[in-house]
């Protein structure tokens, strides 16, 4: 399959080129000086249409893929400069066309720019929506994966030129602030006119050239003329079935935008499996907030705890039922102050059927091995109600003062109840249920005095609640529990826990500016945080009473206290291409944990440096180099030493006595992108090694385990390389191919425990490789297609496995009002043993119809063509050195009826 897309790639390719001949050229001004990002067109005179389009390069070159034997209008501007144009007449020769502009300052320069497809302006590309849609696309991330250097995951994750955009806004005003899912998901296409790329983005202008962010993207998307001061949006509903069983969607999406405030609210009711926010979602939500310790030197990260509540694979599962409300805002008050923020609330009602085989080899003291084998069927059920409130605040009176307040609130109910049934331990039924709450406020002050003196003071705090329930009803207990009744028919085990954190950062930055290509950064400040982690367990006999199991070893009351003070400093200079960062902070660390009536203190200074180079090759052609030591600290979870149930058949024991772990980074990239070629390449290699390492210490019974965390000295460190490299390109406006290949090698050490009690130091190694290719037309009037194959190698501990998942999507939009779009994914997952071999596909298919100036769209959808029942995997578990084969089955086959209405 691998070799069949390629060929056909590069035939399609070689098809188009052959039609075409190129005319080629230079483009200098009146003074014989190159000019660089200007623009070039070409209009054919027949058709009125523009053939083709280029930017030029950074030696003034261009170049023009045309019909031969036609007659064209070459068109070229650049901002300053008296527009060009030439009439010329392909033949089936290539042709050489020089081109002069000379100095000027006329509008007709600026609309020839505005023709184009692609423009550039300083760090901002700017794409032209109606340059690169067919007519089948419906919302924005249809848009932006026709864009050449621009794609979208399936989790809606943007990436241009291969960094990931971490904020998306809508005519300069946030979008759902902390995630572009929201956006790329629902924004309309036909609302679109331009797409804007903003690269080295500081939303903060005080600190503009003082900071690193190269990084740094963001998108911001101009709306067409008539999509202000009016509502615009869509209101779809719809009717399927489902094994005899109705299923409904209704999704109304509405938006305004003035220029003095915004309103966007999103709707979505549906049990046809569509989610528009999942709870991996919910949970990586940041809600914009920027990791102001970035440059600190250590690393103290709150766990939050989901309970372990199962995941879903996009949209895909046995039964899923939806409710989802979305409204976003922004108010301005006065030209100087912006008020905005957002409220979600999400329902999912789930219902999900896992086959489970587990296989584990355990080596035995003797040196004999014993093969432990488990079949599993889980059935689950689970409620999500899930909400998300923001409420920012930004004053801006001039360029010299900054002032932002954002609050992020995060609530949740979360319940999940599990029946299992066990080749080893027979009927299980379990039940999680939590409502955690975490709210997070962020004040920022940025302040310059004049230009060589510039302050910020920065401070975020976290206040988190957490109170996750655990019950089992085991038919075999499998742990041995201090003051548990043994004598029940069945074993009903509860635990209670509460986790409460508050945490505040803050900081005080100086930034001198030393000469106009160097400045000194003095940083000043503090980190300090409170836990508490309380937890109890409980056996209900089968009375209904209750057994208080209130051993110490069963029980937790703990109070942690950390606390990092420190002073750091940093010097950037620019030296001709090149820009040096280094710096050194100096930390006094202190914790204190009070558990088992007693109290361990801990505290140390330590002196941690960073490194930051750039080599801006050309203007859009850099490498970059990055370095880091850090200490690495753990909160109050892995401190409590009483048990605590992290699955039923799995108990974990904090260290009180745990230290930091030392990690130092290693980090190089590199990173192309040609306008005049349409081109981008970009590639990253990171190495990471862990000293005094916190690991796993762990006694595994069967399939039971029982775990704890230790350190590891620094003759056994963690360690780990990874890398990626992306190639894209953009061909004669109709195609696009790119490619990918990554890889993760690491070496990890835990402890494992011998039945004797002895120990030994387990290195688990695994090596992961991933590459894939794709391959798609953009065609106005014929169908277009998209190929892409990815292949996936597993290695852990010399167990391989393969994965091939070819996939084929066509596009369609005919007699200017049908539109059909079909997807087919194809999966065959397998191991180098020949121990499982399996395949599965999915295939999807829509047709619409919706007249040209019609509010009116019909639509016939088909998910799971083929009715494939289950997901076949096969994972791994580092510390148990044990592999898993799971089927997960999905929703049938089903058709959905659907009518939308467009404001």
């Amino acid at each position: 399959m691998k070799k069949i897309i390629l060929v056909l790639s590069l035939f399609l390719t070689g098809m188009s080129y052959a039609q075409s001949v190129k005319v080629s050229g230079i483009l200098k001004d009146s003074d014989n000086l190159v000019i660089e990002t200007a623009n070039v067109m070409a209009i054919n005179q027949v058709t009125k249409a523009m053939d083709a389009y280029n930017i030029t390069s950074e030696k003034g070159e261009f170049s023009l893929n045309l019909k031969p034997n036609t007659e064209y209008i070459i068109k070229a501007g650049y901002i300053g400069y008296t527009p060009f144009e030439q009439k010329i007449t392909t033949t089936k020769e290539n042709q050489t066309l020089n081109i002069v502009l000379s100095n000027s300052n006329t509008i007709e320069t600026v609309e020839i720019v505005r023709e184009m497809p692609v423009r550039i302006s300083g760090d901002t590309i700017i794409y032209n929506s109606d340059s690169f849609t067919n007519g089948t696309e419906k919302k924005l991330e249809d848009v932006l994966k026709k864009l050449p250097g621009v794609s979208v995951n399936k989790d809606g994750e943007i990436s241009v030129e291969g960094k990931t955009a971490q904020k998306l806004m809508v005519n300069g005003k946030d979008f759902f602030d902390g995630d572009t899912k929201l956006g790329v998901k629902n924004i309309p296409a036909d609302a679109i006119d331009k797409i804007q790329v903003l690269r080295n983005y500081n939303e903060v202008s005080n600190l503009k050239g003082f900071e690193n962010n190269e990084e740094n993207i963001a998108i911001n998307i101009k709306l067409k003329q008539g999509k202000t001061n009016f509502w615009f949006g869509d209101v779809l509903a719809g009717e399927g079935i489902i094994d005899s069983k109705n299923r409904s969607i209704v999704n109304p999406k509405l938006f305004y935008y003035s220029p003095k405030y915004s309103v966007n609210l999103i709707g979505n009711l549906n049990n046809i499996g569509e989610l528009p926010l999942t709870t991996q979602d919910y949970f990586k939500f940041t809600g914009g907030f920027r990791n102001m310790m970035r440059k600190g030197g250590s690393s103290f990260n709150v766990s939050s705890n989901d309970l372990g509540i199962g995941g879903l694979r996009n949209n895909r599962a046995k039964n899923i039922d939806t409710k989802f409300g979305a409204a976003n805002f922004s108010y301005n008050p006065s030209k100087v102050w912006t008020i905005s923020g957002f409220g979600i609330y999400s329902y999912n009602k789930t219902d999900l059927q896992t086959d489970n085989i587990y296989n584990r080899v355990d080596r035995l003291p003797n040196g004999t091995t014993v093969n432990i084998t488990e079949t599993r069927q889980d059935n689950s059920r689970q409620r999500n109600n899930l909400g998300l409130f923001k409420l920012s605040s930004s004053y801006v009176p001039s360029t010299k003062m900054h002032l932002d307040y954002d609050a992020l609130l995060k609530t949740s109910d979360q319940l999940e109840r599990q029946n299992v049934v066990s080749s080893l331990q027979g009927n299980i039924l379990t039940e999680k249920n939590q409502q955690p709450i975490s709210l997070n406020q962020n004040l920022n002050y940025y302040y310059t005095l004049n230009d060589k003196n510039v302050f910020a003071f920065e401070m975020q705090n976290l206040f988190q609640q957490e109170d996750p329930f655990y019950n089992a009803n085991l038919q075999i207990q499998p742990f041995i529990l201090a003051g548990y009744n043994s004598t029940q028919t069945r074993n009903n085990i509860n635990q209670n826990r509460f986790i409460k954190t508050n945490k505040t950062d803050s900081k005080f930055d100086y930034y001198y500016m030393v000469t106009p290509k160097s400045n000194i950064n003095v940083t000043i400040g503090n980190t300090y945080s409170y836990q508490n982690f309380n937890s109890n367990m409980f056996q209900t006999l089968d009375n209904g009473s209750q057994n208080n199991l209130s051993d110490s070893k069963n029980t937790n009351q703990v109070n942690y206290v950390f606390n990092d003070a420190f002073v750091g400093l940093h010097y950037k200079m620019l030296v001709g291409k090149f820009t040096f960062n280094p710096g050194v902070t100096l930390h006094q660390f202190n914790t204190n944990d009070t558990q088992l009536n007693s109290t361990n203190k801990m505290s140390f200074n330590r002196v941690l440096p960073d490194f930051f180079a750039l080599w801006q090759m050309k203007k859009s052609q850099t490498l970059s180099y990055n370095f880091s030591l850090s200490n690495n600290f753990t909160d109050v979870v892995k401190l409590a030493q009483g048990y605590v149930f992290s699955n039923y058949n799995s108990l974990y024991s904090g260290n009180r006595f745990l230290e930091n772990s030392i990690s130092q980074v290693h980090s190089l990239r590199f990173f192309k992108f040609s306008m005049f070629n349409m081109e981008n390449i970009s590639a990253n290699v990171t190495y990471t090694k862990q000293t005094e390492i916190i690991t796993n210490r762990a006694l595994l019974t069967g399939v039971n385990q029982v775990s704890s965390s230790v350190n590891i000295n620094s003759n056994f460190p963690n360690e780990s390389l990874s890398g990626r490299f992306n190639y894209g390109r953009s061909f004669a406006r109709y195609f696009k191919a790119d490619g990918s290949a990554s890889m993760s090698k690491s070496s990890n050490n835990n402890i494992r425990v011998n039945p004797d009690n002895s120990e030994y130091i387990q290195n688990t190694k695994s090596f992961t490789q991933n590459y894939d290719i794709g391959f798609s037309t953009n065609f106005k009037k014929i169908p277009n297609i998209e190929l892409s194959y990815e292949f996936t190698i597993n290695d852990f501990q010399n167990q391989i496995n393969y994965v091939d998942n070819p996939s084929v999507t066509l596009e369609y939009f005919f007699l200017d009002a049908f539109s059909f779009t079909s997807e087919y994914n194809f999966y065959h997952n397998r191991d180098k043993a020949k121990t499982f071999d399996t395949e599965y596909d999915f295939l999807t298919a829509s047709l619409s119809y919706q007249k040209r100036d019609s509010k009116f769209e019909y639509k016939v959808s088909a998910t799971n063509l083929l009715n494939t029942t289950a997901l076949n995997d096969n994972s791994f578990n580092a510390l148990g050195g044990s592999t898993n084969f799971s089927s997960f089955y999905v929703q049938p086959r089903f058709v959905v009826f659907s009518l939308k209405y467009v404001l």
